[in-house]
This record gives structure tokens, sequence and C-alpha cells, in this order.
């Protein structure tokens, strides 16, 4: 029977899960009432409650953070990616190559980083052969997640595992000593999304359409009708021949506060607001026709007017974004960052009432207009990624190798022994700095703060877990459940469980919970425990089945119009693929026994 203590911890854990699956609160708010609650009801010691932040596993997690943030801003990869340009011909090519490179880029730097360099590489591929993105954005997505097995940094549950390992064996991974099950489980996760992908829907109109770079339908922008307008008392279907059809009036509000879907023959008055639906460029040329306006937003500060070194930029709202949850009203673009807020793409566009109060949600797509050579200090600042080229160079072309160069300096001196894996990356990190190639607000502004609290956090707790003797109870039962099969029966088990587990707990969470539990059920059937802390590594990282597991899944959802339900569509046979593959892999290189 567990004891008290167990008890207490069992239900700490439950009850996160509960608040993961719940979703109304974020994910490191809820690790943060997890660590409280061990400290009150005295699982956890207080001088140790925040011993989880100066983890070697925390601060790897973080520079990883960096330097990949270094890298994607640099433009080399974007650089070294146009001579391969004749190559992506045929739709199979097309996934093949692009996953093929997210997946090696992702198995030297974050997963997320490793897909925003590829995502504008993506888009442009689909507009020029005329494909939906639908088809090319979640192979991409599942290669990022499969690139990430292969090295220790490859992906933050990889460094957990490392820390778990040597926190109750005495000794972490090497950084290639993922690299024999990762690179075999890679090979075969691509050959099933190169197929794969005609499972895929192939007609969703999402912000990414190639038909028109994003659909027209798929952006709302806001304007007024101005006193002298020569559009004032003239109809609403002659406004929308002025764009050529590729512009819609969706609604006109009038008298402050009525919202009205207006048919073709009503006459526009001095002083309406108009939702204007469309490509921006579009929309933008309709409206200096028409003698519009943008709507105020509720900044007091004047709109920034268009001139020489001011552009257009599409960019999507990431997950970690400090702007999720806020309307343009609150965020006060113009007077914060100096830029205007175009238009916000939308996959439910009837959510989009007023454009100044709608709440912004993760893959939102906006349009700013502002001063170019600020754009990517300001979309770092706002935690957006760029998705369309329109004149946004990122990078600083006398930095382009530098970052890549510093990071396989620290490569190799990890895996030579030189250096721990987290001094080795910190002072990646410094030369970048002290080399003027990253400055220190990109340091900060790249690190995804939520993912720090949410280890450092759950890290003491997951060590309660484990005081406590929880995890051998958990691992007793475990071997009930797998007794009189072969040892390989129960790897499966492990590896399946954490499988099911890391799209509701976080692949970085599920590390923490699932690996002491690995090596318990291990020590209980007499079996070596590094083939189970493998499983639990490619189970953590295997999260193909919903849009919210994993940051890399809810990025493409909304340039590609994807729904919850496309996920399984590629994710389970890959799933699938990843255990029939995996699980024998695994027992082959790392020997259950001896």
């Amino acid at each position: 029977m567990p004891t008290g203590d167990q008890l207490i911890v069992f239900g700490i854990l439950a009850g996160a899960l509960a608040l993961f699956i719940w979703d109304r609160l974020r994910y490191d708010l809820v690790a943060m009432l997890a660590l409280v609650a061990a400290v009150v009801l005295g699982v956890v010691p207080g001088e140790k409650a925040f011993s989880g932040f100066s983890d070697t596993a925390v601060v790897t997690v973080a520079a990883v953070l960096v330097l990949s943030t270094a890298i994607r801003n640099s433009g080399l990869v974007d650089a070294a990616l146009r001579p391969l340009g004749p190559l992506l011909r045929g739709p199979d090519a097309q996934v093949l190559i692009l996953a093929g490179m997210v997946a090696t880029l992702s198995a030297f730097m974050n997963n997320v980083g490793a897909l925003a360099v590829f995502l504008p590489v993506a888009l442009r591929v689909a507009q020029r052969s005329g494909r939906s993105p639908a088809e090319l954005l979640m192979p991409l997505s599942f290669a990022s997640l499969l690139g990430g097995l292969i090295t220790l940094v490859g992906t933050p549950p990889n460094i957990l595992i490392s820390g778990v390992r040597r926190d109750m064996l005495g000794e972490g991974f090497d950084m290639f000593d993922f690299a024999p099950v990762g690179l075999g489980v890679t090979a075969a996760g691509l050959v099933v999304v190169a197929v794969g992908w005609r499972l895929l829907p192939r007609h969703r109109r999402g912000q990414g359409d190639p038909q028109d770079k994003f659909r027209i339908e798929d952006y709302t922008m806001e304007v007024r009708l101005p006193e002298g307008s020569p559009f004032v008392g003239r109809t609403v279907r002659q406004l929308e021949d002025e764009g050529e059809g590729d512009v819609t009036v969706a609604a006109v509000v009038r008298e402050g506060f009525r919202r009205y879907v207006p048919h073709g023959h009503w006459t526009l008055l001095a002083g309406d607001i108009l939702l204007l639906e469309g490509d921006p460029t579009i929309v933008k040329r309709v409206a200096d026709a028409a003698g519009l306006t943008l709507e105020d937003d509720g900044d007091d500060t004047p709109p920034i007017a268009a001139g020489d070194g001011y552009g257009v930029v599409e960019a999507v709202v990431t997950e970690t974004s400090p702007v999720v949850g806020s309307s343009p009203a609150e965020l006060r673009l113009r007077h914060r960052y100096g830029v205007n807020l175009l238009a916000i793409g939308r996959h439910d566009r009837t959510a989009i009432t007023r454009l100044k109060r709608v709440k912004l949600q993760p893959g939102d797509v906006i349009v700013l207009q502002g001063p170019l050579a600020d754009m990517p200090d300001t979309l770092a600042a706002l935690g957006c990624l760029p998705l369309a080229e329109r004149n946004l160079q990122i990078g600083k072309p006398g930095n382009r190798v530098l970052p890549a160069a510093v990071m396989a300096a620290a490569v190799l001196l990890a895996a030579l022994g030189l250096l721990p894996v987290a001094v080795a990356f910190v002072a990646a990190v410094l030369v970048l700095v002290l080399t003027r190639a990253l400055a220190l607000r990109e340091v900060y502004g790249s690190i995804e703060w939520p993912v720090i609290v949410l280890l450092g956090a759950l890290i003491p707790v997951s060590n309660a877990l484990r005081d406590t003797g929880g995890t051998e109870v958990i691992a007793g039962w475990l071997s009930l459940a797998v007794s009189g099969v072969p040892p390989v029966a129960a790897l499966a088990l492990i590896t399946a469980a954490t499988m099911l587990v890391t799209p509701v707990l976080n692949n970085a969470a599920t590390v923490l919970v699932m690996a002491p539990i690995g090596v318990g059920l291990a020590q209980h059937l007499g079996l070596n425990p590094d083939p189970f802390l493998m499983a639990v590594a490619v189970g953590a990282s295997s999260d193909f089945l919903t849009p919210i597991g994993h940051q890399s899944n809810t990025l493409v959802m909304g340039p590609a119009g994807y729904r919850f339900s496309d996920y399984w569509r590629l994710g389970l046979p890959l799933s699938l693929t990843v255990l029939a593959v995996g699980v024998p892999l695994i027992a082959l290189v790392w020997p259950l026994t001896g």
C-alpha cells in the first residue's frame, strides 16, 4: 500500500495532469502550483523548493534556445537552400528534402527554431508549385520532432533524460548516445511523412494557401470611410469592384457599435467602419484609391505612414508570445513598437468582429506595417515568426557563419568531453554576445521562460516522486502488468505509455514523471535501465496526434488551416511506425540484460 507521502505526491501529479488537460491555466503556472502544494504538504523540503532552477538541464535548455535563435536569424540556412531550388520539383521530393533538412537542423537546435527557419521556405515552395501548404507544413512539424531524437541537445526531453540518468545512476548520457536509435527512428519517420502527406487535406484553405500567398478571405482589415472620400454615397459593390473581385466588405459598423452584413447595393456613408477581407496588398491599394484610413485601435500615437524603408510583414503568433490573450487596443502597437496592425488572419473568421477588440490566439497571422530595419527586433519582442518575405530580411549579413560555427564548436567540445554540455553551450552564448553577433535583449528574448519555469518547478516534484518511493510503487504495478511476457514487451509498454501521456502533459513534464518510473520498472524486472530511459526519450518526443502537445504542431496549425482532427491522419501511422521501429532498435542498441 502507498504511504501517506506517496499518496500526496500522486495527488499533486494527478491534479497537475487534470489542469494540463483542462488547459485554462498556462502550464508554467500549473507547475508552480504543483511545486507550492508539494512544499506546503511537506513532500518537498522548503530549502530545495527552487533547486530545479539550478539544474544543469535547465541551464542547457536555455542556452540551446538562445543558440537556436542566433542560427535562425543568421540567414545561413536560407542562403544554403537556394541551390536546392531545382530539386524541389515533385511533391514527394519537396516533402522529403524539406523534412530531411528540418530533421537535420533539429538535431542541433531547438525543434521550434528549426521549423521556424523552414516555414517561409515551405510556403514559398507551396506557392510556386500550386500546392496547399497543408500538404507540407505538418510533415515539417513532425520532422522537427523526429530530428530532435538524434543528439543530446536536439530536444529538451533528451537533456532531461540525461539529467535523470545522472541523478539516479551516477552518469548522464553523452552527446551522441541517442544517435543510433534516433537516426533509425528518424529515417523510418521521414519515409512515412514522404508518402503519408497524401493523407492530409489537400484543399484546406489556410492562411498559407498558395493561390494568393495567403487566401483572400483569411485576412480581415478594419478601415474607416472618412468625409471627402470619393466612395461616400457609392455602393458596397462599387468598392469591391475597385479590388477587381479580390476584396470583400465583410461587415459595416455604424452608430458606434451596430454591425451589419451588407448587400452589394448598400450605400456607404461617411464615418462607416468597414471590415474588409482580402490580401493586405490588394486591400491597401483599394484603401488608397477610396481614401480609406486605418480605424483607430485605441492607440493615441499617430498612424505610421509608408515610405522608404517601410514595408508590410506577415507573421504568425506563437504559443509563448506575450501578445496571446491581448487585443490590439490593449497592446498599443504604434506607441510601444512603432508598427501599424493592418490585418489579422484566422481560420475561424467569424470570431473576428472588431479588429481592435479581438483577442490574439496562437496560430493567428498578423500583418504589420513599419520600418523593415527594426522588424526583426519587433517580431522577436512580440514573440511572432515571419511567414512571408515582403522585403523582410532577417539576420545580419556579417554574422551568417559565426552562430553556426560557435554552435558546432560547442557540440564538439561537449562530444569530446572537454567541457560539460551546459558549460559548453553557455560559453557559446557568451562568445556570440561578446562578438556582438547577438544582443543581450535577443538573448533574454529568445529564452522561452514559461518552459524554464515549468522545468524548474517540476524537477523538485519529480524528485519527490522518487524520494518518497512513489516511482517504486508505480513500477511495481507496471511489473505486475507485464509479468510473464518478454522483456521487450515491457519496453514497448513504457514507450507507448509515454507517447500517450506527452500530448497532455507537455514533453518535458512527461520525461520528469515517466523517466523515474521507467528506471524503477527496469529495476523491478532485473533489466538494464538505459533502454527504458531511451524508450521514454523516444516516446516523449513522439507527439504526433494533437496540435496542442508540442509548439511545432501548434505553429503550423494557423498557416496551413489545419483542424484538430487533421493531426491523427498522418500522426497515427507515424506513431505506430515509431513504436514498431523504435522498440526493437532500442533493444538492439541498448541490451535489456547484462
